[in-house]
Parts: C-alpha cells; sequence; structure tokens
C-alpha cells in the first residue's frame, strides 16, 4: 500500500497527478502546512524537515515531490521515465529546473493573487513573480518548438513535474499568448484525465 502525506492544493498535488497516471491505489492521508499538522512528532518521524508531501511505499519513507514522483516513474514502469542513461539525465534536469527557475516567482505569484488574505496581498510582489517568470517561459516555448512534449514525441515524469507546477498560472490568470508552444503544451498536459483528478481533488 502506498501512502500519501500532505494535501491536494500543496505540492502533493504534483504527487497526486503521478500516482494517478500510474493508476495506483493509494492512501491519502490528509496533512496541512498550515495548521500545524507538519511539526506534530508523528510527522516528523516521517519527515523530519516538517514540510509536504511525504510519500510511504512498501515501509520505505520518500520526501521532495519531484524526487517522489521520479522513484514512481521509475519503479511502476509505465513508459514515464526514458530508459536511456540521457533521457533520464533530461527528465531529471528539467525537474530540477521546475523547482530553480519556477517555482518561487510562481509562488510569489500565487501568494498575493490568490492564497493570502485581500489584506496581506501585495500586487507588486505578484507582478515581479509574473515578470521573473517570462525568462524561464521563453527558454520553455524554444524547447517545446518541434517537440510534442518536453522531451521529444513521449510524455514523461518531466512533463508531469513541470506542468504541475505551472498548472497553478491557469488559477491566477498568467497570460501566456506569448508562449504558443508552451501554452498548447500545458493545455494538452492539464487536460490529460490524472490532471483533471488531480486537479479536482486540489480545488475540492
Amino acid at each position: 500500500m502506498i501512502t500519501l502525506y500532505g494535501v491536494p492544493s500543496s505540492r502533493a498535488f504534483r504527487t497526486i497527478w503521478m500516482l494517478e497516471e500510474l493508476g495506483l491505489s493509494y492512501t491519502n492521508i490528509p496533512t496541512h502546512y498550515a495548521n500545524g499538522d507538519t511539526k506534530k512528532p508523528e510527522y516528523l518521524a516521517i519527515n523530519p524537515n516538517g514540510h509536504i508531501p511525504a510519500l510511504v511505499d512498501d515501509g520505505a519513507v520518500y520526501w521532495e515531490s519531484m524526487a517522489i514522483n521520479l522513484y514512481l516513474a521509475k519503479k511502476y514502469d509505465k513508459g514515464l521515465l526514458p530508459k536511456s542513461l540521457p533521457g533520464e539525465c533530461h527528465a531529471i534536469q528539467w525537474s530540477v529546473w521546475a523547482m530553480t527557475e519556477v517555482e518561487n516567482p510562481m509562488i510569489d505569484a500565487l501568494l498575493h493573487r490568490m492564497f493570502l488574505p485581500a489584506d496581506q496581498r501585495d500586487p507588486k510582489v505578484a507582478d515581479a513573480g509574473v515578470a521573473k517568470l517570462q525568462g524561464p517561459f521563453g527558454v520553455l516555448d524554444k524547447q517545446l518548438a518541434g517537440n510534442k512534449y518536453l522531451l521529444g514525441d513521449q510524455y514523461t515524469v518531466a512533463d508531469v513535474n513541470l506542468a504541475s507546477v505551472l498548472a497553478w498560472g491557469n488559477f491566477i490568470g498568467i497570460d501566456l499568448a506569448k508562449y504558443p508552444n508552451l501554452q498548447r503544451w500545458l493545455g494538452e498536459c492539464t487536460a490529460r484525465p490524472a490532471a483533471q483528478k488531480a486537479t479536482a481533488l486540489a480545488m475540492s
């Protein structure tokens, strides 16, 4: 049995997406980042960093959402992890890139356009986050020119990991019109049944 700790409206979203892509049975234990759940001793015994998500599979514990997804793609092989070493490295590369280049400015935009109470939002911080995303958007649009997916014609864990970060932009009106390749790819990724299931859980 696979157990996932976290709430769907967090980084656990991307792991739920992956679990659904793989058609795996799992139990989700709601563990919230904002109400003290992640600081309880019983959760810190699972992830001493006090962050979500964490995943337990066959008695082994894994944390860091991108690493979890890469593990799941490799263990429960449904073709989502490239077979070649260069392909696997590129899947890891884009997953790390999602965290280093995209996630922080996306979070700034999300917090100050959606998640924070209205009196705590700063439109300048949100706008600065969106501005910082323009460079990565350009890099990604170029990568997707002539490619159906990030690594070519094959949909992989790299698409899940990166699209799951970018998908939050759909809820705060980030305009991708200048990046048609990115816009097309993200639309296709988020239209997948697994993505739709994860999104429905995150919005419920």
